[in-house]
């Protein structure tokens, strides 16, 4: 957005002016990991510093943010509850979890679970670091292109997104990326579905694009599934699907593993 540009009203668009650029300060301040001075919020948000102290009253008000004794401003204690009262609603860490630890454990890359966000772009929920030396940077709580890797296409094509590339993951329940985030990273996908079959989010391997040789994506493939079918059958989903690739994804490699 050009600087200024996202301090004017937007007339017609269907939301509150005040009440979104009230937000994009929350957000900004969650993004930047640290402390932030007026100036540098100005910057971030493209806001005139004016209208950032009129709107920083109100969240501080109700603890969207605080003003810290050197006069940088920081994230207040209403976002570690809203955080806390969305885990409780969302009790999807009891399920996820024990599956990443098990993949760690199984040697894969680094496990991720990733849910939509907005129309560009997806939230890491879940994430554990592989056992290896060198890992691709991803935490809980970073925001993702929706539009670039695995999890993201995977997310894609379960919400609908037309094209011949969609149909395929959603034929085989699969993504697989290869420097298309980060060039020198690389990953695989698949969903983990609900009750009523809906993709409540997307599984996803991922690590330095070196290491997904064609044997290794093999391997992780069979584990990425049968992590997704614990998932999926421990939240009320069914897994029919997932399990049909699983066991056609393990037929077609036996072969491959005969003559090697």
């Amino acid at each position: 957005m050009p600087a200024r540009q996202a301090d004017k009203e937007r007339d017609g668009s269907g939301g509150v002016a005040a009440v979104e650029r009230a937000l994009t300060i929350a957000a900004t301040l969650a993004e930047a990991g640290e402390p932030l001075t007026l100036a540098a919020l100005a910057k971030r948000t493209g806001y005139y510093k004016s209208t950032l102290l009129r709107l920083l009253v109100s969240l501080d008000r109700f603890g969207y943010s605080v003003r810290l004794r050197d006069g940088r401003y920081s994230l207040g204690g209403t976002a570690f509850r809203m955080g806390v009262a969305y885990e409780r609603s969302q009790p999807l860490r009891n399920h996820v979890e024990p599956m990443l630890h098990e993949l760690v454990a199984q040697g894969t890359e680094s496990p991720s679970f990733h849910v939509w966000h907005d129309a560009s772009q997806r939230l890491c929920l879940f994430r554990r670091d592989s056992a290896h030396s060198t890992l691709d940077r991803i935490h809980p709580g970073d925001l993702l292109p929706l539009r670039r890797g695995a999890a993201g296409r995977v997310l894609l094509a379960f919400a609908g997104e037309e094209g011949e590339s969609y149909d395929t993951i959603r034929r085989d329940l699969l993504a697989i990326s290869h420097g298309e985030r980060d060039p020198v990273c690389a990953g695989l996908s698949c969903p983990v579905f609900g009750p009523g079959d809906v993709a409540v989010g997307a599984l996803s391997l991922s690590g330095p694009r070196e290491r997904f040789t064609d044997d290794n994506v093999r391997r992780m493939t069979s584990l990425l599934f049968q992590s997704a079918i614990g998932i999926t059958e421990s939240l009320g989903g069914s897994a029919q699907g997932l399990r049909g690739k699983l066991a056609a994804h393990e037929a077609s490699a036996k072969p491959r593993l005969r003559r090697a």
